[in-house]
């Protein structure tokens, strides 16, 4: 019914070519049998840790790019761009000016009912965040402001998230880099999600009734 020439390519045999009805089982017969040689090439295995690594990869090149290619002013654009988008109505960056480690200030509106007062700062370091930066950004936004907010391309050590919990002091919340990623992804901010179109066979549709 099929051979396989030289170059690769499945084609019909001069038999199979006179054929006038089309043998279902025999079909799915085939089928199988191309899906046995095929199994072992394709590794799901394989497959798996490669598209994983493909996912991952893709944040490690962002973060490159946010920290070594995009200037300071850059990024500031980015930030603002980000906090807009997710319902700040003022944001403001002072970081030029030596105000304890803030960076900037806006203001969320939530639900288009509440408001509150944020300050924020952002670091692109290559390492992690340590509780003490928090605890002085944290020094540096008492009384001024209702929340704060820490940004970075890196990482928050344990000690530092634990810190910006801290039982009866301002809230602090934290965004990695990782969760800054997802952020941008979800913004479609400089990150395209490609769809991948992948094709199977059901032989089940070959079988006779």
């Amino acid at each position: 019914m099929l051979e396989n020439s030289s170059r690769g390519v499945w084609s019909l045999t001069a038999n199979a070519k006179v054929l006038e009805t089309v043998d279902s089982a025999e079909v799915v017969r085939v089928v199988r049998a191309l899906d046995k040689q095929d199994a072992p090439r394709r590794r799901p295995h394989d497959e798996t840790a490669r598209e994983m690594s493909e996912e991952e990869g893709w944040k490690d090149k962002l973060s490159a790019v946010l920290t070594q290619k995009l200037d300071p002013a850059g990024f500031e654009r980015l930030v603002q761009r980000i906090l807009r988008e997710f319902g700040f109505i003022h944001v403001e960056f002072t970081g030029r000016i030596s105000d304890g480690g803030i960076d900037g200030k806006g203001i969320a509106r939530i639900h288009g009912l509440m408001s509150f007062h944020v300050f924020f700062q952002c670091k692109r370091p290559k390492g992690s965040v340590a509780a003490g930066e928090v605890r002085d950004f944290r020094g540096a936004m008492v009384g001024r402001a209702d929340k704060g907010l820490f940004i970075t391309t890196g990482t928050f050590t344990p000690a530092a998230v634990k810190e910006a919990a801290r039982d009866g002091a301002p809230p602090i919340d934290l965004v990695d880099g990782d969760e800054l990623a997802e952020k941008l992804k979800e913004l479609t901010l400089g990150v395209k999600t490609e769809l991948v179109e992948r094709v199977s066979i059901d032989t089940a549709c070959f079988e006779s009734p």
